[in-house]
């Protein structure tokens, strides 16, 4: 399993947010961002695999950039947030980060899961 690991729940639907564009970006002490990996949620809302098997992950910020208006256009609904990013803290290296995403057209809420 990857270290950084996502689920998406459409709340709205009632269902796991299958086919969602996600990425996963690292910050650099310049501020710059660089893209650490990217994919798409499966039939269940997951994306298990965010960091690419042998690259190690590092202490530092961190952010998964949710492309949600991809997500609703596909089920022809609007959506009021575009994109949702959520950026947090990587302390440990040797640890698993799973940052699950509830979304709705009109809001969202996030958390660090298990």
């Amino acid at each position: 399993m990857s270290a950084i690991s996502t689920h998406v729940l459409d709340t709205a639907r009632g269902q796991p947010a299958s086919g969602l564009p996600v990425m996963l970006e690292v910050q650099a002490s310049d501020g710059s961002w660089s893209l650490v990996g990217k994919g798409t949620t499966d039939t269940d809302g997951r994306l298990r695999q965010l960091v690419p098997e042998g690259t190690p992950l590092r202490p530092g910020p961190y952010r998964l950039v949710f492309d949600t208006q991809t997500y609703f256009a596909a089920h022809q609904l609007e959506c009021f947030y575009p994109q949702v990013t959520v950026v947090f803290t990587v302390r440990a290296a040797g640890e698993h980060y799973h940052v699950p995403l509830l979304l709705s057209p009109f809001g969202y809420s996030t958390y660090r899961g298990s």
